[in-house]
């Protein structure tokens, strides 16, 4: 069935390099997809590249964090493949600091990358989604929901991109564009040994056990078929589903939950 759905699509995927990007792709290509990526790092762009050679794959170095970096990436996209279909706003940065300790230019870095990331790159690519009735997706967090210790930036990110989608989800209703946000939760890829310390230096390690958690490639399966179902929003993992229901009912409590989950004897465990 996805198969039908996403054969000759022009998909466009930023951070495509790693973690829930690299799975997409992964599934895209087989699925008749023709696929444009970007990501920061040159190595695993080319090293994506020449798993995928002879396939309809194009790849930019390109900080989403530069508006002239995600302008050239949907040029070059357009030069190459004529049109963009589905545009998955995936590249982010997660960050581990409390406010205390922490720069706070970490907090703009972050707001760089996974808000203004999104901006930057949905503004340049818009009249082809329109020109296509195409579907832009954000993938947001928990942290778009309820606000995270540790993570102050991560969750004003998450919650201006999850606004600001809704704002302009409204406007394109008329122009027949589709636009979601889905909600991954705690996923096994590489965005918390990339994220931001105090200093906004590489964290280099995970908190949480990441066997435990929902694989990059499942994350992407369930991202996948939400876009073909026009989903409006996609929360996955039970935890996830309850802590916005606990927050938007029980906010108090939450507060509680949240602080006894995150910290040990007043520390910042995870």
């Amino acid at each position: 069935m996805m198969q039908s759905y996403f054969s000759n699509k022009v998909v466009v995927v930023t951070g495509g390099s790693d973690g829930i990007g690299k799975a997409l792709i992964d599934l895209l290509l087989p699925l008749g997809a023709k696929v444009a990526t970007c990501g920061r790092n040159h190595d695993k762009l080319y090293q994506l590249e020449k798993s995928y050679a002879g396939k309809p794959l194009h790849t930019m170095v390109a900080d989403v964090a530069s508006e002239t970096d995600c302008k050239r990436f949907i040029e070059t996209t357009i030069k190459v493949f004529g049109r963009i279909d589905i545009l998955i706003n995936n590249a982010g940065i997660s960050m581990r600091a409390m406010l205390k300790d922490m720069d706070a230019e970490v907090i703009k870095k972050v707001m760089d990358i996974n808000f203004f990331g999104t901006v930057y790159t949905t503004k340049h690519a818009l009249p082809h989604l329109i020109a296509a009735k195409g579907t832009i997706v954000g993938v947001s967090s928990i942290a778009g929901y309820r606000g995270l210790p540790g993570r102050s930036g991560y969750s004003a990110s998450k919650f201006a991109l999850q606004g600001w989608l809704e704002s302009i989800k409204t406007e394109l209703m008329d122009e027949g564009v589709h636009v979601m946000w889905v909600c991954p939760g705690f996923t096994a890829s590489n965005i918390r040994n990339a994220a931001l310390t105090q200093k906004g230096e590489t964290q280099g390690e995970s908190p949480l056990d990441e066997k435990q958690l929902m694989t990059s490639e499942e994350c992407a399966q369930h991202i996948l078929k939400a876009v073909e179902k026009k989903k409006r929003t996609l929360v996955l993992t039970f935890q996830g589903k309850q802590t916005i229901f606990l927050n938007k009912f029980f906010p108090a409590l939450t507060d509680k939950l949240v602080k006894r989950f995150y910290f040990k004897n007043g520390v910042l465990t995870k």
